[in-house]
């Protein structure tokens, strides 16, 4: 589609566009200060290594498999072809005196180019945040090719299915017209998903689960103390996850209005209500509201008000924010009962958080939820989305963590004990005299 370029829309994108760039350097520090010391550079560069590996897979065939626009085979994926190096997006035409420009599926004037480094951001962050599930033990090169495929057969066909028409979308062809039929073309109730709680946290929260429990728990797995070797790092971390995530939340606007606005409130209040009850229930549980707690909190937050920002109401994510911080503080501890090693708590912050957001949007959205007049039908299709996305994710990953076994999952049990750092990258963070 071509279209006349609205300057201040493609600003605005363009801004947030760095900004979730910026969260994945952020999630870096925020994991790294987590982890030990003797594996703080293994962990980054598990996170940096994304931006290289999936910035490259999305040019090639990333934003076509989501949004080309062109197949929706089955409702999982679009023709990974059309857009192939995405030189096509930079067409222009000439239609009088005006130069047409390649717009984005979202229209409001956001040349297509842009809309891809946008999501592209979105593609490389998810990936890094199943990194933390498998902290400390995980061969590199196995790493990179899981985030390879990871990336082309999951994390594509899911933005697919949630924003480009697919299955889990307002299309009349998706579950939710299925369930409720259709209205003007579309689905009668929409599945909510603003900026990504099934597409990112619930995806990279079940993959980091499965992973974790596929490749095994770390030598001394309940017995010894991970104590985060920086906590500076962790707070470091934290506070560029929250400045970036206004480019995640208000950026998904798609333009500077008042929805990207109201999102920027309500992803504000949010964060803030989970950290004050993450830091509650550390104060009433074990005595000493903690520093990690606090920045932990704020990660919860964020996580459970990205499907939901642009449809509560500021006192909505308020109450959404207490109840993520809470429950993540308690769904930390789900490794420790089901046995599972999950390094840095992605099952217990991203999966947990992830889930309260999207379902709980059939109680709060506005109009729809049942809070503010709706039935039934909105919970019904925000619990039906969150476990397509489940249950498509949790597959596919068992299938590719089984098709990368002979590569080796593992380091050696020596190189676990005398760090990670050395053996992957014959470096090391810190040299003691």
């Amino acid at each position: 589609m071509f279209g006349k370029v609205d300057t201040g829309t493609t600003a605005w994108m363009l801004m947030s566009a760095a900004l979730v760039l910026l969260m994945t350097p952020a999630l870096a520090f925020f994991y790294g200060g987590l982890s030990r010391q003797k594996s703080v550079l293994n962990m980054m560069m598990m996170s940096i290594s994304s931006l290289g590996v999936v910035s490259v897979i999305y040019v090639l065939w990333g934003y076509s498999t989501s949004f080309s626009g062109e197949g929706n085979y089955l409702g999982l994926f679009d023709n990974p072809f059309t857009y192939f190096g995405l030189d096509a997006l930079t067409q222009t035409k000439t239609a009088g005196a005006d130069t047409l420009y390649v717009l984005s599926p979202t229209g409001q004037g956001l040349p297509a180019i842009v809309f891809a480094g946008f999501q592209l951001t979105f593609a490389v962050i998810t990936v890094a945040l199943i990194s933390g599930a498998v902290a400390e033990r995980v061969k590199f090169g196995t790493w990179l090719a899981f985030t390879a495929i990871w990336t082309t057969i999951v994390y594509l066909p899911l933005a697919h299915m949630v924003w480009g028409g697919g299955l889990l979308s307002n299309s009349a062809d998706g579950i939710a017209a299925w369930l409720f039929g259709t209205t003007d073309g579309k689905a009668t109730i929409a599945p909510i998903d603003f900026a990504g709680g099934t597409v990112v946290h619930i995806n990279a929260g079940i993959a980091g689960g499965i992973l974790a429990i596929f490749v095994g728990k770390r030598l001394g797995f309940g017995k010894a103390a991970y104590r985060p070797h920086n906590i500076p790092f962790v707070m470091l971390g934290a506070a560029l996850l929250w400045f970036g995530w206004f480019g995640f939340n208000a950026g998904s606007a798609g333009t500077a209005n008042m929805t990207a606005g109201l999102a920027w409130v309500n992803t504000t209040v949010a964060t803030a209500a989970a950290m004050l009850g993450w830091l509650a229930v550390e104060k009433f549980r074990d005595g000493h509201a903690t520093t990690v707690g606090a920045a932990s909190g704020v990660v919860a937050g964020l996580v459970a008000v990205t499907p939901a920002c642009a449809n509560i109401t500021p006192v909505g994510a308020i109450g959404l924010g207490v109840v993520a911080g809470v429950a993540a503080a308690f769904g930390v501890g789900l490794k420790h009962r089901f046995g599972f090693d999950d390094s840095l708590d992605v099952v217990g912050v991203h999966l947990v958080a992830g889930l309260i957001g999207t379902v709980s949007l059939g109680f709060l959205a506005k109009d729809t939820g049942l809070f503010y007049g709706g039935d039934y039908r909105q919970l019904v299709v925000q619990i039906v989305i969150a476990g397509v996305a489940l249950l498509f994710t949790g597959v596919l990953t068992v299938i590719i963590a089984l098709l990368l076994k002979p590569l080796g999952w593992r380091i050696d049990k020596e190189s676990e004990a005398d760090g990670i750092d050395n053996s992957e990258h014959a470096e090391t963070a810190y040299d003691l005299v």
